[in-house]
């Protein structure tokens, strides 16, 4: 890592298999570091995409004016609305308004594009007063601020004067022409200007200019004519690079390159004939004009072999005079190639992809460790997205974390960024679908005012600081969990077999040791039977063992309503499943493990409800909340004496319910409750509660209100729809009621929210011993609407991705602070009660390389719990991992299952050194004394109480057999003796 890279021509394509071998998820994981001291932070802009004006102060008309006259409009625009760029954002009446915008930012950089058809009306002399002015307005404001310049000639606005004459790139001339028009802008603005770039993107003005037509002059010259206009382009990039460097740089001091714009491209399987078609790809699209330009004045080799009379030739004398023409490497990647302007067939059947840091390796690799300067990056959002650009935030932050990654990770010397763009524009064949600005613009309005959104927010505030710095509550902690934290393992339902063993066969058997070497059963003879015992059930031993193997202390599963009583009633019980559960149980407290028995938990079929129950309406129905009851007695009934810890019901969906469904269901626990308070506490003394999902919930933009009111309006559907009755005041959350009242009254829905009796809410408020909660995963939320396949119409919420976080195979996302705010949350909102994480776990592909993903979730959420118990007070008491095994619960398991056999994970043995450590501890962590815990143990429990009658019994029996010993050897002795 940091070691400095010496690039040569396909080395590159070692790329791809470096970071295959990286380590996972290390290698993914957020970076909290720092760019080094002097690092330049930008914004950019295109003369065409901003300035407007385009019949003001004597401009003449580009290819793009042109271009968006046609009748045809530009596609991905949208109107009714602005098409083209002739007003677009107004920045040429606007200029102090954009300058004011960089000053509010904070940058250090700013690009910008001088209209070419501005200074130069027809392309060529003579000079435009107005537009000289204008740029040394700008120029000097800049100067002003301490905001440096990077000034790019030419950004695809050719003007129409040189189009209609000579055939624009098409044209040998223009070379010439290009040098003549830069030496203008050297002269009259290179005093001010360290860093200038010849052109933008030459693959797409030659490649969609001249070969296909999409993009302006529009020409569909084919194949041919677009490398014969990039050609050309690379010759005029070259003359002024000389010209700059023979008789301006003396003076002037500045750099000069050439913006060069590239995707990323990904093997389909990581063979070496893919790996060579994805170095292929680059070569076609970056290579093509920068291999000429930084390594040796040729166009790829792939491209020559490939292309053949295709593709012009350099003589010897231009490869010498191109070679080298680029004092550092401009590099432009995001939206307006990726995924947009790429020709499918330069993919060459590999898979294109977004990964920066990559590429910046690979250029690194390929052109010798340049010095490389990124002068364009970013996504886009809707062209209907207004401030609160969330999806624009997280992409922007991943951009900026894989820059940073290929720096301190990588090696690579990048020594600039520039985010794209200032302002929100006219973004050439998508017209004004999409946005891509820091500041908003409302195109239809007069004074075009430019409002922070919130993207501009988040890279002020990453420019002040310079990156990511560390921040104490991201480091781990060191400490440890109180004693008799409940450690714990989840299995939705335990393997239920009732197959008795050979023990219980009363039948005797001969053995045919002549013949069939089989047992042969004898008629009419039978033994007698003995009774059942627990031990008979070899299901039930074998999870035992794996359960003792882990060192839990807890183990969480859920009883089958739909088993027990199959009509739904004690008309029809099944005694050899409730049998089979009392022997679970009492085997758990048998090797010290607390039984966690939950009465209900829904599950796909008929939601576990019994099919009389499911038939009539479920929770819909009210006689199902009677039906709960008489169940919930009958379990506290059978179940009672070996379990203590009880769930009326596990993870009831939100998602699933109506609101009927979930008044029902409330009514139906809190019953429950007071029936085992009433009729079973006094006796049992046991514990019971409700155990709910609650995932935690982020407003998108960290500084929208809106957001925040959106992430605090789910979290009360999600969470506080069923917490609130029991937890909180006995009723449902204003914020619920408030939410469905203007739904109904302005959009005509008729979401009826019930309401409670006094007598109801009593019983419900306060049927609690304790708070369980299920987390997974955080979620993001926003109140734009971005995508329509993420957005939820009922609740006006919008899902975001954070696409720096670590994701599953399943895509969830691994955010392990999400848990403690959400412990935060419940403390704030419900007091300090005691809080169990009923469940807590992550998917994987049934391979061991993620299953390193669970060590670290495990890891990482359990530290933030600990965060939670130790700095924020919560009431922790019990932390519980999902799931116990692959069988019942694929891809979550701490138990693989192939093949009928368990192999722990991994990750089982990882939760095991947590538990047997109680937490965290460091080489400043007191040492934490706990008494040993005995797990109740109704079967022990009269020889807890009778130790003195056991001790007395004891020393009887040692005195026997000592007595008989020595009986035995003195009678030896006499015998021989006589003899």
């Amino acid at each position: 890592l940091g070691r400095p890279l010496l690039g040569a021509p396909g080395q590159g394509a070692g790329t791809w298999s470096r970071f295959a071998r990286l380590p996972y998820p290390q290698d993914q994981l957020f970076l909290h570091d720092t760019f080094p001291d002097g690092f330049l932070w930008g914004a950019g802009s295109a003369a065409y995409q901003t300035e407007g004006g385009w019949r003001q102060g004597g401009k003449g008309a580009s290819v793009w004016d042109t271009f968006a006259h046609r009748p045809a409009t530009p596609p991905g625009s949208a109107p009714p609305g602005p098409t083209g760029g002739d007003v677009a954002s107004d920045s040429y009446n606007n200029l102090f308004r954009d300058v004011e915008g960089l000053r509010r930012l904070g940058v250090s950089h700013y690009r910008f594009s001088l209209a070419w058809a501005r200074l130069l009306p027809n392309g060529t002399a003579p000079l435009n007063p107005a537009g000289l002015a204008h740029y040394r307005r700008l120029l000097g404001r800049l100067r002003e601020l301490g905001v440096e310049p990077v000034v790019t000639l030419y950004h695809w606005d050719l003007p129409q004067g040189l189009q209609d004459a000579f055939g624009g790139w098409a044209s040998p001339v223009l070379p010439q022409l290009f040098r003549d028009y830069a030496e203008l802008c050297f002269r009259h603005f290179g005093e001010q200007v360290r860093y200038w770039l010849t052109m933008d993107n030459p693959y797409v003005v030659a490649w969609h200019g001249y070969g296909t037509g999409r993009l302006p002059p529009g020409v569909r010259g084919g194949p041919r004519l677009g490398y014969r206009a990039a050609h050309h382009l690379l010759q005029a990039h070259a003359k002024v690079w000389h010209l700059y460097n023979d008789h301006f740089r003396p003076t002037q001091r500045g750099k000069v390159s050439i913006a060069l714009s590239s995707h990323w491209i990904k093997p389909q399987r990581m063979t070496e004939k893919n790996i060579k078609e994805c170095q292929k790809s680059l070569d076609f699209v970056l290579g093509w004009f920068a291999k000429p330009i930084f390594i040796d004045g040729d166009y790829p080799e792939s491209m020559r072999s490939n292309l053949s009379s295709l593709l012009p030739e350099f003589s010897e004398v231009e490869k010498k005079y191109i070679k080298g023409t680029a004092d550092f490497f401009a590099l432009s990647f995001g939206a307006t190639l990726s995924f947009q302007l790429l020709d499918s067939h330069m993919k060459f059947q590999q898979l294109e992809s977004i990964s920066l840091r990559q590429l910046l390796y690979w250029i690194s690799s390929e052109y010798n460790n340049p010095q490389i300067f990124i002068v364009e990056n970013s996504w886009f959002v809707s062209g209907s997205t207004k401030r609160d650009d969330a999806k624009y935030i997280y992409y922007l932050k991943k951009f900026i974390m894989e820059t940073l990654k290929a720096i301190r990770y990588d090696g690579v010397n990048v020594f600039g960024y520039t985010v794209w763009s200032l302002l929100d524009g006219f973004e050439w064949h998508r017209g004004y679908s999409i946005r891509r600005g820091l500041y908003y613009v409302d195109f239809q309005s007069h004074d075009k005012k430019l409002m922070p959104k919130s993207s501009l927010l988040f890279y002020q505030k990453l420019i002040e600081k310079n990156g990511f710095p560390p921040l104490p509550e991201n480091q781990p902690l060191e400490g440890i969990f109180p004693c008799g934290f409940a450690w714990g393992i989840v299995d939705n339902y335990i393997q239920v077999d009732t197959t008795p063993t050979q023990f219980l066969d009363s039948n005797v058997y001969v053995w045919d040791i002549h013949q069939t070497k089989k047992l042969i059963k004898v008629d009419g003879v039978l033994t007698s039977k003995r009774k059942h015992h627990c031990v008979d059930f070899a299901a039930i031993r074998l999870q035992i063992s794996l359960l003792q193997e882990m060192h839990v202390t807890h183990f969480h599963f859920s009883l089958k309503w739909s088993l027990i009583l199959p009509l739904g009633n004690l008309s029809l019980i099944n005694h050899t499943l409730v049998h089979y559960y009392q022997c679970f149980a009492s085997e758990l407290l048998r090797v010290n493990i607390t039984p966690v028995v939950a009465l209900w938990q829904p599950m796909a079929d008929n939601q576990e409800l019994p099919v009389s129950l499911a038939k009539y309406g479920a929770w819909e129905n009210t006689e199902t909340i009677q039906a709960f009851v008489e169940y919930a007695k009958f379990c506290f009934t059978s179940l009672g004496d070996h379990v203590k810890f009880w769930i009326t019901m596990n993870e009831p969906s939100v998602k699933n319910l109506t609101y009927t469904a979930g008044h029902n269901l409330l009514k139906a626990h809190a019953k429950a409750w007071h029936l085992y308070d009433k009729e079973f506490r006094r006796s049992q003394k046991g514990k019971i509660s409700i155990a709910l999902q609650a995932d935690w919930v982020e407003p998108a933009c960290p500084f929208s209100r809106n957001d925040q009111e959106v992430a605090d309006r789910i979290l009360e559907f999600d969470i506080g729809w069923l917490a609130e009755p029991i937890f909180g005041n006995g009723d449902y959350p204003q914020v619920m009621r408030a939410w469905l009242h203007r739904r109904n009254s302005v959009d005509l829905y008729n979401f009826h929210l019930p309401y409670f009796s006094e007598d109801e809410k009593k019983l419900i408020q306060g049927s609690f011993d304790f708070f369980a909660l299920s987390h997974y995963t955080t979620t993001l939320v926003g109140w734009e609407k971005e995508d329509a396949l993420k957005y939820d119409h009922y609740l006006e919420v919008q899902m975001i991705n954070d696409i720096t976080w670590l994701h599953s195979p399943n895509r969830a996302a691994v955010v392990p602070w999400g848990l403690r705010n959400l412990l935060k949350w419940v403390k704030s909102k419900y007091g300090d009660i005691p809080i169990y994480v009923m469940a807590n776990g992550i998917d994987d592909d049934q391979n061991m390389v993620h299953d390193k993903l669970r060590v670290y979730y495990m890891q990482n959420y359990i530290n933030e719990a600990l965060k939670a118990y130790t700095l924020d007070d919560v009431n922790l008491q019990g932390y519980f991992v999902y799931s116990f095994n692959d069988k019942t619960a694929p891809k979550y398991g701490l138990y693989s299952y192939i093949a009928n056999q368990y192999e722990p994970k991994p990750s089982m043995k990882h939760y095991r050194e947590i538990i047997d450590n109680n937490g965290f501890p460091g080489p400043e962590t007191p040492e934490l004394l706990c008494p040993e815990e005995v797990a109740s143990c109704p079967e022990c429990h009269f020889f807890r109480t009778r130790k003195s009658l056991l001790a007395f019994i004891s020393f009887i029996f040692v005195a026997f057999i000592v007595t008989i010993f020595f009986i035995t050897y003195y009678s030896k002795r006499v015998e021989r003796r006589y003899k």
